[in-house]
């Protein structure tokens, strides 16, 4: 029997670990198991080089609860250590056996999959065990070691009597701890984190139904079989040529089971140089709220869960996307819970915009109609991107698309092309018109349409700020919604009308709407349209309605404006029989009336109508059928 101190700088590194280097204790269970794969990995490795004699076999890690004497128990059968390497790698806190191993077998073993740091991550299990043993064989031909702490310096080390090649961690559970002795607590915790290990776990046993001989002879039988949990081979560590699409739709089932509606599709990444990585991203359906789609991409490190907060690994754009992404480079602290920025990550956010922006454009090129079917379910991400990423905006031209209120789709070229004999603008602009709901603006968008104008359907949150930045991009271009300034001032188109009102009659109206109309409520415009068009129209001002739109949806901060007012033009069709009507009535009280009326008929079309207007609008219009 020995006895020592185990080698620590401080003595009181067990409450530091406990209380400071691990930002949640359930974590100990992914530690432990970590090691034991990395234990079994590099005994394979051994055997590959022929390091290593007998039978590798077919290892498992086995988790096992011990209510009755409050103990948990993680086996694998790796390498196992010997006395000495317990001595060594056990009581120096810190010395990592993952990164001497990689040094040794440095040009053989970089593709072995080694996870990382044994030391500190053993010590892990000190933060829910009261003591905790190691009994461990080594695959050489050495005795066995049993090393028992308490969590505190002192450690005994003795001989064993184990047979069997590989390691056995036995945690006395503390009092405070006693959770990770329930069943249901220690699954949820390898279906969280150990849910793709590279080695088989096993935790307990299930029954499984065996057909025991053949033809009217066969008879059925129950028996007791391993339960293993994970899935040592998931399908980002496969090659993409070997997997169909529904290998890819399985996954994404195994990955969110309750996700009941396939991806739209699918991304596989897989780079070994400047860095490694691996992974597959799903598009899925999307709502128009970006807040509730983040943290479905889970972030692996050799197929060990660490996060599902992917930011400043994955471009912010694409965290509304689901799926997985592995790699070995990126860097993480001890507890593998936190990023630690570096240039790795910003070559992996600009990889991953790449390959994102090539599988987008491909899907564009090589089937455009279905393409088009799902741009619906995409767009938002997309437009997200383009905002917020440089790289993908300069690549994001060759494949984003503009559709109408008609159901056609142009990308920003084609939309040059379709409209520029006939939405130029005096200062020789193209002019692209737009709604944000096709309902609500039906009635601009018929005027727009029989005009002869292209009308694109933008409904999106964020659709003002894409179009503010298309309009720095692009110096030739403005964007009008439709129930803004009405498009005939701003179109060459508008020149060309002619007024049935003089500029003398156009003052004398304006006086008498100015009675009825509340003071300050519109801004009074006279405009010659088709006498087919409405008498009144109401519209925005595109600038100050853009504005209120981008306040309301991330602009407020940026802009200094929180609560914009709301702001309407009250336009004046004066080549509507109507309105010359109105000018030449002699009585006052009818003319104010009419006024009225088709001044509510307005606010209707808008949804400006409410309440008490409302009810006296229906009122008034019953009286006047009367």
């Amino acid at each position: 029997m020995a006895t020592g101190k185990i080698n620590v700088s401080v003595e009181n590194i067990f409450p530091l670990i406990k209380k400071f280097l691990y930002s949640d204790h359930e974590i100990f269970l992914r530690e432990l198991i970590s090691n034991a794969t990395d234990a079994t990995i590099k005994l394979k490795h051994l055997y590959s080089i022929g390091e290593a004699k007998g039978e590798y076999g077919n290892p498992i890690i086995e988790i096992k609860i011990d209510q009755e004497g409050k103990k948990l128990h993680i086996i694998d059968q790796g390498l196992g250590m010997t006395a000495e390497e317990v001595e060594k790698y056990i009581n120096q806190v810190a010395f990592s056996g993952a990164e001497e191993f990689l040094e040794k077998y440095k040009d053989s073993a970089k593709d072995a999959g080694i996870i990382g740091h044994f030391g500190l991550g053993f010590y892990s299990a000190f933060m829910v065990g009261s003591q905790v043993e190691i009994i461990s064989k080594s695959y050489k031909d050495e005795p066995a070691a049993h090393w028992i702490c308490d969590g505190s310096p002192e450690f005994n080390l003795l001989p064993s009597t184990k047979n069997e090649r590989g390691t056995e961690i036995i945690l006395h559970i503390a009092e405070d701890s006693e959770e990770f002795l329930e069943e249901y607590r220690i699954k949820e915790l390898l279906s969280k984190y150990n849910k793709f290990m590279p080695i088989p776990i096993k935790f307990g046993t299930k029954t499984e139904t065996k057909t025991i001989g053949e033809g009217e002879d066969a008879k059925e039988e129950s028996i007791e079989v391993d339960n293993i949990i994970n899935n040592p081979n998931p399908a980002w560590t496969k090659a993409p040529a070997n997997l169909t699409t529904e290998d890819y739709n399985q996954f994404y089932r195994e990955l969110y089971p309750m996700q009941f509606e396939e991806p739209l599709f699918h991304i596989h990444l897989n780079v070994d140089y400047p860095f490694n990585l691996t992974g597959i991203l799903y598009f899925p359906k999307l709502s128009h709220d970006l807040q509730l789609q983040k943290d479905k991409i889970q972030l692996y490190q050799n197929q060990v869960y660490v996060t599902d907060n992917v930011e400043g690994i994955v471009p912010e754009f694409l965290t509304m996307l689901k799926g997985v992404i592995d790699s070995p480079d990126i860097p993480l602290n001890v507890s593998r819970s936190y990023l630690q920025a570096d240039g790795n990550v910003k070559k992996i956010a600009n990889y991953i915009t790449k390959k994102v922006s090539d599988k987008l454009k491909a899907l564009f090129t090589e089937n455009r109609a279905d393409f088009e079917a799902k741009w619906n379910d995409i767009k938002i991400v997309l437009e997200y991107g383009m905002l917020s990423e440089p790289k993908f905006y300069e690549k994001a031209g060759d494949f984003f698309l503009y559709p109408s209120v008609d159901n056609k789709f142009y990308t920003l070229q084609e939309l040059k092309d379709t409209i520029t004999e006939n939405q130029t603008n005096k200062d020789g602009k193209l002019v692209v018109l737009y709604a944000a709901n096709v309902d609500a603006q039906h009635a601009y968008i018929q005027d727009a349409k029989q005009k002869g104008y292209e009308v694109l359907l933008l409904d999106s949150p964020i659709i003002a700020h894409l179009i503010q930045k298309l309009e720095s991009e692009n110096e030739n271009l403005t964007f009008v919604r439709v129930d803004s300034d009405h498009v005939d001032n701003l179109i060459k188109k508008g020149e060309d009308a002619v007024s049935a009102l003089s500029e003398d009659e156009q003052k004398q109206l304006q006086s008498s709407i100015e009675e009825i109309v509340p003071k300050g409520s519109f801004t009074i415009q006279f405009q010659p349209m088709s006498a087919d068009a409405s008498p009144f129209i109401i519209t925005k001002p595109e600038f100050m309605r853009r504005m209120k739109e981008m306040s309301a949806h991330g602009g407020g901060g940026m802009f200094g404006m929180g609560n914009l007012p709301d702001m309407y033009n009250l336009v004046v069709n004066t080549n509507h029989p109507l309105t010359q009507r109105l000018l030449l009535a002699s009585d006052k009280e009818k003319q104010g009336l009419q006024i009225k009326q088709a001044l509510d008929i307005a606010k209707l079309s808008q949804n400006l109508l409410k309440g008490e207007e409302l009810t006296a609008f229906v009122k008034r219009s019953f009286e006047m059928m009367n």
